[in-house]
């Protein structure tokens, strides 16, 4: 039986895992040559792609106005086409871009932008609405969210999105917006095996939130796929904040975690990427990883969590006594 888990306090129920689509959406470029993208991308395997998951079980679909400039959206739109009913569609605002050039140009929080993008949005998407619209400004301060509020209620009462949250790391952020916006149901945050963030669980917890994790397969370490990362994958020229890599390779310090954990994770017969979105599915009832993915293969294959479940009791102790030092003062305890 496919598990399915509640969309924080939305009344919003979803397969226990999603889909990122931040990788289909293709090349994103910044004006000093930056890449913000996954590289080219075949636009039918993706669809193809996003068919399969949902032949698997598979119901959330998490994308942005941003990835590739928009054209993550289409793709996932011309894909759903037909079946809109049968998904839940999560997007996100904020982040500037030109479609025409693909390239990134800024950031923008103010509330007309939030209801411009929401708008473009659901053209590309080919949708009347959408499911979860997500602030994808992750160090925007506090009261800068809270100036949103009033419009994102408006786009609920207006029949546009059902609810909305916020994509950050901060736990103190996500509390202050959480407390003061009735339709938040969900925080986007990077969570996984590697790099755990309790706070921001303890946070989901007492406003009744989806944590929604991205980062899951910590951008590709926690799978046994390697491939050449090129010029225009953003893992190939990581800018500062994505340290998983360096030099277009995995950084030392994370390949060797996941040498640690990489036992424990497959004890039961699953593959690496099975056993780490297990881990999270044992992590809290709350979690809901969406990882990437690029092909049909890469989807059965993190789809098969839905059937395997979250990982064993004994396998999530281990992963834990291994990796004690890098959660100085932490204990956890499986779901």
């Amino acid at each position: 039986m496919t598990i399915t888990r509640a969309l924080g306090r939305s009344g919003i129920e979803v397969s226990a895992i999603g889909m990122g689509c931040w990788a289909i959406g293709g090349p994103l470029w910044g004006d000093d040559g930056q890449p913000y993208g996954w590289g080219e991308v075949d636009d039918d395997e993706s669809v193809r792609a996003i068919h399969a998951a949902l032949e698997h079980g598979i119901t959330f679909f998490d994308t942005a106005s941003n990835y590739g400039a928009g054209h993550s959206e289409r793709v996932l739109g011309r894909a759903l086409a037909g079946r809109r009913d049968q998904v839940v569609i999560a997007t996100k605002f904020g982040n500037t871009s030109e479609e025409s050039t693909r390239r990134a140009t800024g950031t923008d929080h103010s509330p007309g932008y939030a209801v411009a993008s929401l708008e473009a949005s659901l053209r590309r998407l080919g949708t009347d609405h959408v499911d979860l619209y997500q602030l994808h400004l992750n160090d925007l301060a506090p009261a800068a969210a809270l100036d949103l509020v009033d419009t994102l209620e408006g786009l609920v009462s207006q029949g546009k999105i059902r609810a909305y949250g916020w994509s950050t790391d901060d736990p103190a952020s996500a509390a202050t917006f959480a407390a003061s916006a009735p339709h938040c149901v969900s925080i986007q945050h990077d969570q996984s095996v590697l790099r755990d963030n309790a706070e921001m669980l303890a946070v989901c917890e007492e406003y009744d939130l989806a944590s929604i994790n991205r980062g899951p397969l910590a951008m590709g370490l926690l799978t046994a796929a390697t491939r050449s990362l090129g010029a225009d994958d953003v893992r190939g020229r990581a800018p500062e904040w994505l340290d998983w890599f360096a030099d277009g390779r995995p950084a030392p310090q994370w390949a060797e975690r996941v040498a640690q954990v990489r036992t424990a994770l497959t004890a039961d017969g699953r593959t690496l990427a099975q056993g780490a979105l297990g881990w999270l599915l044992a992590r809290s009832p709350r979690t809901v990883p969406i990882p990437g993915f690029r092909t049909v293969a890469q989807v059965e294959e993190n789809a098969g969590v839905l059937a395997l479940g979250p990982l064993p009791g004994d396998a999530y102790a281990e992963v834990e006594r291994l990796l004690v030092d890098l959660r100085p003062g932490a204990s956890y305890t499986a779901a």
